[in-house]
C-alpha cells in the first residue's frame, strides 16, 4: 500500500489527517494494523509481536508529545495457540508498563496470516503536530537510528534471540513530553529519517539541510552493512522522534530528556539535503 497515496485520498474528506494521531479535545488517538509478511520477520516472537505492534502505537502517541494513557489490541491469527496468545499479551503490558500506561484488552479473530490492529490514546493539551516548522530551527533526533535494520540482519542470519531483542524499542513517551514544551513541529520516525523528512517539510513547507556526521548509527548497525549512514537514514522502523526546536532550547531537551537527543541538521526555506546533497524520498514501505 502506498501510505502517502492514501492519505491524499484521505486527507480529502477528513480534518486534520496527516499526523501522527488525531487530537479530539486534550485526547491524542491512534491506530494501527501489522502483518506477520510486511512486519513480523521469520523468528519474531509472539512477546515480541505484542511489544513491538503496541509500541508501534504508544509511538504515535509520544510523536505528539502526549502523556500514553492506555492501549488495546486486535489479535488474530489462523489457529488459536494458548501459549501463543499469551505472549502476545504479556509483550503488549511490558511495553506499556515501561511508558507507564495500561493494556486493557482487545478483540481477537481468525485470520488467515498472523495479523494485529493497535489503539493508543494519550493526553495532552497541547499536541505538537507536523506543520510548525520554521527556517533556523534545529533539527534533533532521539536515541539512535538502524536499530530494526540490525535486527533485521540478526533474523537473516538466524540470531533470533538477539534479533527479537532489537526489534523490541521503548517508545519515546517521555523524551516527547520534554520536546513537547519546546517542538514546532514532531513526529517519530517509524517510515525512517529520510522519508520523515521529506512528511515534514510538505507539511511545515520548508526543507532540511542534514549533517551526516551528526546522525546518531546504532552501534549494532556499523560493520553490519556496507553504507550504514544510508541505511540509517532510509531503512526506517525505529520510532524515534523527529523534532525541530527552536536553537535556544537545545541544551534544556538534552539536558531534560532521558535518552540522547542529536543535533542532525536545520530547517532551511525548501530542498531536503544531506551533506549538501539532495536526500531522496525513500523509507519504509507497508
Amino acid at each position: 500500500m502506498n501510505e502517502r497515496a492514501a492519505l491524499d485520498v484521505v486527507g480529502g474528506l477528513v480534518a486534520g489527517a496527516g499526523d501522527d494521531a488525531a487530537v479530539v479535545d486534550d485526547t491524542v488517538f491512534t491506530i494501527d494494523m501489522l502483518h506477520e509478511t510486511t512486519d513480523f520477520p521469520d523468528g519474531t516472537t509472539r512477546y515480541t509481536a505484542g511489544w513491538r505492534s503496541v509500541g508501534a502505537s504508544l509511538s504515535d502517541v509520544a510523536a505528539m508529545g502526549a502523556d500514553a494513557t492506555a492501549a488495546v489490541g486486535v489479535y488474530g491469527a489462523p489457529d488459536f495457540d494458548r501459549s501463543e496468545l499469551r505472549a502476545y499479551v504479556e509483550g503488549a503490558l511490558d511495553v506499556c508498563e515501561a511508558v507507564d500506561a495500561e493494556y486493557v484488552g482487545g478483540d481477537l479473530d481468525g485470520h488467515d496470516e498472523f495479523t494485529v490492529a493497535t489503539a493508543a490514546i494519550g493526553r495532552t493539551d497541547d499536541p505538537v503536530l507536523r506543520d510548525g516548522a520554521s527556517p533556523g530551527d534545529i533539527l534533533v533526533v532521539t536515541g539512535a537510528l538502524g536499530r530494526t535494520a540490525a535486527a533485521m540482519q540478526q533474523f537473516d542470519s538466524r540470531n533470533i534471540e538477539r534479533a527479537n531483542e532489537l526489534f523490541r524499542f521503548e517508545p519515546r513517551v517521555r523524551a516527547g513530553r520534554v520536546l513537547a514544551g519546546h517542538a514546532t513541529a514532531m513526529m517519530d520516525s517509524s517510515d525512517g529519517l529520510a522519508r520523515s523528512l521529506h512528511q515534514l517539510a510538505e507539511a511545515s513547507d520548508c526543507g532540511f539541510a542534514v549533517d551526516g556526521d551528526g546522525v546518531p548509527v546504532a552501534d549494532e548497525l556499523r560493520g553490519a552493512v556496507e553504507d550504514p549512514l544510508d541505511t540509517a537514514v532510509t531503512y526506517g522502523e525505529d520510532f524515534e522522534l523527529v523534532a525541530t526546536v527552536p536553537e535556544n532550547a537545545v541544551g534544556a531537551v538534552r539536558e531534560a530528556a532521558d535518552v540522547p537527543v542529536s543535533v542532525v541538521g536545520e530547517v532551511t526555506a525548501s530542498d531536503v539535503t544531506l551533506d549538501g546533497e539532495p536526500l531522496a524520498d525513500r523509507g519504509w514501505t507497508h
